[in-house]
């Protein structure tokens, strides 16, 4: 069990936490939730170690063992794969490194000997022998391969750092585990392996997440921070959502009929009140009026943007036709013969692991890249509003946000253009910030508001959910449920997808396309798409052992 007991954090004159009582027990998975700079990542952090509260303290069960996942992708980089996960450990690694310099001596006394000993009872003891094939497990089950456990981390992509990195978090058992956004940048084969790995997983875990379906999936009660507090629910995401919407529908019932008692009372009191037959009525009416106290009824600090994407005219028949496209990045063929027609009606989610291709295939569309075989058209009536993986070159230069935004509109007046702006939770003081300091969310939120200024009839979204909290992927999922237009998007987020798509598209590792006009629940599930992939593994198997 871990526990925060009168956790107080003050940073300057504001107090993030203010006498902060909970506790996190066994057996149970805890969703972590709040607004942007609620604190969520800091409280992990709390409780830790990593940071020091200004009062209270954290308390855990003598003798258990706390792991959580690393933030810092290159701290690990001058250490092989498998070590990097053991170090998951540090006691069990510490052990092995020590009888690695004693067994090393050329010059072994008895005192090594006895040290030895005592290294090797204690090793048994924590199942070191099954340290390196623990850790390769870990790690094959989120598709870091074997081929990789030997080498340097600095040798490893970014994403393959983040797996090894929580591979790490989830060695040895731990009593206590923290996760701060474990599903940052996994494909799906990894985040299921992971939900199936929580859901098994018999100790304590507290997890921050903005994937409403993986907390919904994993979590068992969620902890939310709202104000400096935290308020503990029995049960995932979804119920914690209806159970805070329930308790402050019901705190606005119960006020108002205090509010119409305390009207009630206070007629009776004035009209009576100079009656001397009435006066000891009215006096206990006094009394019943100053017992009535109102439910404080604190609006939450979560802010919802208002998102709404209109298009400025009705898209026709004619949408987008794809022939033969194909494509060559760095020798790798990432686009291989692709070829399809869409509807009026069409909302596209491309998923897979080739993240690339899609990146690419958009960048085709958009006319950043050109195909090396094959053609596309966009129908006569379109008009596309486009939102890029990488926004570095969109906000490298120094615009005020009304500027920046100002250029993409067509109506120049400033007023306009901060409407767009408020609604994005842009106030008017923000106006005149510049561009270039804006944080990752900030910058999306500035990016969907051009495409909702455009007035575009298809929109074109790669990976928009990155770097958003929950309540603005909640309205961004929203606003493009109750678009009229075309979309074409991809996400990591499983709920954006299955909520939005009506047909899905998947770019395989060769660069061919399986295109299935369908939910992405009713995708997964089918063994049609599951054969095909299957098959398409084998090849490549068979091709390489050739």
């Amino acid at each position: 069990m871990i526990s925060a007991n009168n956790i107080t954090l003050r940073v300057g004159k504001k107090a993030l936490f203010e006498d902060v009582n909970i506790k996190f027990t066994e057996g149970n998975c805890y969703g972590l939730i709040g607004a942007n700079g609620a604190g969520k990542s800091t409280f992990l952090k709390i409780l830790s170690g990593q940071l020091e509260p200004t009062k209270g303290e954290v308390a855990i069960t003598p003798g258990q063992r706390l792991s959580f996942l690393q933030q810092d992708h290159f701290k690990y980089d001058a250490y092989p794969v498998l070590d990097t996960v053991i170090m998951g450990n540090a006691r069990l690694y510490e052990i092995m490194k020590e009888k690695e310099v004693i067994y090393a001596k050329e010059d072994f006394t008895d005192e090594d000997g006895i040290r030895a000993s005592e290294l090797e009872g204690e090793f048994a003891e924590m199942n070191g022998w099954e340290a390196e094939s623990d850790a390769a497990t870990l790690l094959n089950g989120l598709g870091i391969e074997t081929e990789f456990h030997y080498m340097q981390m600095s040798e490893l992509t970014g994403s393959q750092k983040v797996k090894v990195l929580l591979a790490q978090a989830l060695f040895g058992n731990p009593d206590i585990l923290l996760l701060d956004e474990p599903t940052n940048h996994l494909d799906l084969p990894a985040i299921e392996w992971l939900e199936e790995f929580l859901i098994n997983f018999e100790n304590t875990i507290i997890v921050v997440s903005h994937d409403r379906y993986f907390l919904n999936k994993v979590c068992t009660h969620t902890a939310d921070i709202d104000y400096g507090k935290i308020q503990l629910y029995a049960g995932n995401y979804d119920f914690w959502f209806e159970s805070s919407q329930l308790l402050i529908k019901q705190m606005k019932e119960a006020n108002k009929k205090k509010e119409e008692k305390i009207k009630e009372l206070q007629e009776f009191i004035s009209r009576f009140s100079a009656n001397a037959s009435k006066s000891r009525q009215a006096t206990s009416r006094k009394r019943a009026l100053e017992k009535i106290q109102l439910d404080e009824m604190r609006p939450s600090s979560r802010k919802y943007p208002y998102i709404d994407f209109r298009p400025n005219r009705e898209i026709g028949n004619e949408v987008l036709m794809v022939e033969n496209l194909s494509k060559t990045i760095d020798g790798v063929k990432v686009l291989d013969n692709i070829s399809f027609t869409l509807g009026h009606n069409d909302k596209v989610a491309f998923v897979g692991a080739n993240e690339q291709a899609i990146t690419t295939f958009f960048r085709i569309l958009m006319g950043e890249l050109e195909p090396d075989e094959g053609n596309y058209k966009w129908g006569v009536t379109t008009s596309q509003a486009y939102f890029p993986k990488d926004n570095t070159q969109e906000f490298d230069n120094d615009l005020t946000i009304t500027d920046w935004l100002t250029q993409y509109s067509e109506i120049k007046d400033s007023t306009y253009v901060r409407g767009f702006l408020g609604r994005m939770l842009f106030p008017g003081e923000d106006g005149v910030k510049k561009v270039r300091v804006l944080s990752g969310g900030e910058k999306v939120r500035c990016l969907l508001s051009k495409m909702m200024i455009s007035g575009a009839n298809i929109l074109i979204l790669d990976e928009p959910t990155n770097h958003l909290d929950m309540e603005s992927i909640t309205a961004l999922n929203n606003g493009l449920i109750k678009f009229p237009g075309v979309i074409l998007f991809t996400s990591h987020d499983h709920q954006f997808v299955e909520t939005t798509a009506n047909r899905i598209m998947e770019i395989l590792p060769n660069g061919t396309l399986i295109d299935k006009i369908t939910t992405y629940d009713e995708y997964l599930a089918s063994d049609e798409m599951a054969k095909k992939r299957h098959v398409y593994q084998v090849s490549e198997e068979d091709a390489e052992d050739n």
